[in-house]
């Protein structure tokens, strides 16, 4: 079970529900150490002085807003004794239809499960919101910022997922775009059937198990490769295809035309099994092996 990031209360109008906040995903990505190249040594992070390099032991830092040209120095008690109450409630402002949430606003889910003695108010939210169709938009406080949220509920957990704030999402008055409607670039009712026609025969129920990060299965492969082959400096047999060119003058109605043609009978898509990857132990093995190798 993941470790709890922060314990509170959900309020709700007049009632309060005790709960705790938990990541609700993880990061599945290639771990890409840091080496030093002639010792393949591991590099880190280092907490530096910006004007001198000096490097700071993390029990010497300490927290300074910047205010008039000074810096006024907070403790993390004097941060949470600032406002007690955001710092320990996910204060419940108002309720919407998801829909009506661009997803653009939408940050990190984390999951929340009841506090002691909070399971029946926890449950009657869920339930309620469930019955509704409706999220809820509050206010919480994480790693000393003030977050505007979404809750919402699945059929068994709450789920607290952070927003960006109206002023973080760039207007797309920013962008050279095309005109709305068909008009503007020229588009002519036959391309438009088309298009609408490719994406229902595209159309498939959401299954994400079904997709896999296939940059990180490849490049895992080529790692197993080398591990296979002694720590090889490099593979010689990789071939890199360059992507097609295309010309600015395409003829739309064939494209849409060859791509139906793709679609039609198309299986349903099934999950690729992975590709084995060398396991924590054999890396480390591995680096120590050519950590070896360099010394001799």
């Amino acid at each position: 079970m993941a470790r709890t990031m922060w314990k509170g209360a959900i309020s709700f109008g007049l009632l309060h529900a005790p709960v705790s906040l938990y990541p609700a995903t993880h990061q599945d990505e290639i771990d890409f150490d840091w080496l030093r190249r002639e010792t393949l040594q591991p590099v880190g992070y280092k907490r530096v002085v910006k004007e001198t390099g000096e490097e700071v032991d993390k029990d010497d830092i300490i927290k300074g807003v910047k205010y008039e040209g000074q810096y006024v120095i907070l403790s993390d008690e004097e941060i949470k004794a600032a406002n007690p109450k955001s710092t320990h409630t996910i204060d419940i402002v108002g309720f919407t239809d998801a829909a009506d949430v661009n997803f653009l606003f939408y940050e990190t889910p984390y999951y929340l499960a009841p506090g002691k003695g909070g399971d029946k108010v926890y449950a009657l939210l869920r339930e309620a919101m469930l019955k509704a169709k409706k999220i809820a938009v509050a206010l919480v406080v994480l790693h000393n910022k003030q977050h505007l949220a979404a809750l919402i509920a699945t059929p068994r957990a709450l789920v607290l997922n952070t927003l960006r704030w109206a002023t973080e999402v760039r207007d797309t008055s920013e962008l050279d775009l095309p005109e709305e409607g068909l008009k503007g670039v020229d588009i002519k009712p036959k391309e438009l059937q088309m298009a609408t026609q490719l994406i229902n025969s595209m159309t498939e129920d959401w299954d994400p198990a079904q997709y896999r990060d296939t940059f990180r299965d490849d490049i895992m492969a080529m790692v197993k490769k080398k591990f296979d082959e002694g720590l090889a400096e490099q593979i010689t047999d990789v071939q890199v295809e360059a992507p097609e060119e295309t010309s600015n003058v395409v003829d739309l109605t064939e494209l849409l035309r060859q791509s139906l043609q793709g679609t039609a009978g198309r299986a349903p898509r099934k999950t690729a099994a992975p590709k084995k990857t060398p396991p924590p132990a054999a890396r480390k093995t591995a680096t120590r092996t050519r950590a070896a190798k360099t010394a001799h």
